[in-house]
């Protein structure tokens, strides 16, 4: 009895601190970490609202326009709830061009700190309602790409080199209704022009090699069920004739009237 007491201890102990109930993780996020280095410069001049970058080291650097003061990210954990979104490299961008990094931020009057449920970015005091841009990084996961949409207006979402969707099996988009580039770097664009109104953009894809590998792998799953049924075929015919060559596999004719019973002609 004591035994599963203790169990029972464990696994409530366990789920708090995987739910954030112990508010373990949450607080200010580090200043180290809202001003490292991004992977690459971020997009500050785009077209569309916000603008996404999935690198192949399972990150994603994004730039988006703010058209509110606080911006709270998060993502969805599939029972109704969602989880803090990690940041990093945090940088805000005013109209006139000045970028700053995150501990800035905070000095101007802002904050980025995360809570049990979402992360919570407020910008400078003095920014502007609108014509600002925060960009910041984050996690993705490998050929999949998933993100609430923070902010409404048009998306733009860039995959890594060599990244496509066109395949059904392994491509897939959604919303749907956006068109697809491929600029000099064989990397594929894939924009939304109008207004996103879905709560999330999904995109899932696959390396150009991955059809290759699929399709050798089809071919030989094909070429072994072929073999296979050919030498289990051979094998029946050769039984076949053995049989017969010993009298054993005679057909013998089956007469189709019935007659009386023995006996009774």
């Amino acid at each position: 009895m004591n035994r599963r007491l203790l169990l029972a201890t464990v696994c409530l102990a366990l789920l708090a601190v995987t739910s954030g109930c112990l508010g373990i993780g949450t607080g200010p996020v580090s200043e180290d970490q809202i001003d490292s280095d991004p992977a690459a410069q971020y997009q500050w001049a785009d077209n569309e609202t916000v603008h996404l970058t999935v690198q192949s080291n399972t990150e994603f650097r994004t730039v988006m326009e703010t058209n509110k003061s606080t911006i709270e990210l998060f993502r969805r954990d599939g029972f109704g709830g969602t989880n803090p979104l990690s940041v990093q490299a945090v940088r805000y961008r005013y109209p006139n061009g000045t970028i700053i990094p995150g501990s800035e931020i905070r000095d101007r009057g802002g904050e980025i700190r995360t809570t049990r449920d979402k992360t919570i970015v407020s910008l400078p005091g003095d920014a502007p309602p609108r014509g600002g841009s925060l960009a910041f990084t984050s996690e993705s996961t490998p050929k999949r790409f998933t993100l609430p949409t923070y902010v409404d207006g048009t998306y733009e979402v860039v995959l890594p080199e060599n990244r496509r969707i066109d395949f059904p099996v392994f491509g897939q988009v959604r919303p749907g209704g956006f068109t697809t580039s491929v600029d000099d770097q064989n990397r594929l664009h894939i924009v939304w022009d109008e207004p996103v109104t879905v709560d999330t953009v999904s995109v899932q894809f696959y390396l150009q090699r991955d059809l290759y590998v699929f399709g050798g792998v089809a071919a030989l799953v094909v070429f072994v069920g072929l073999g296979g049924l050919f030498y289990y075929r051979r094998q029946i015919e050769e039984l076949r004739e053995e049989r017969t060559e010993m009298g054993i596999d005679v057909e013998t004719e089956v007469d189709d009237d019935d007659g009386p019973p023995p006996g009774m002609g």
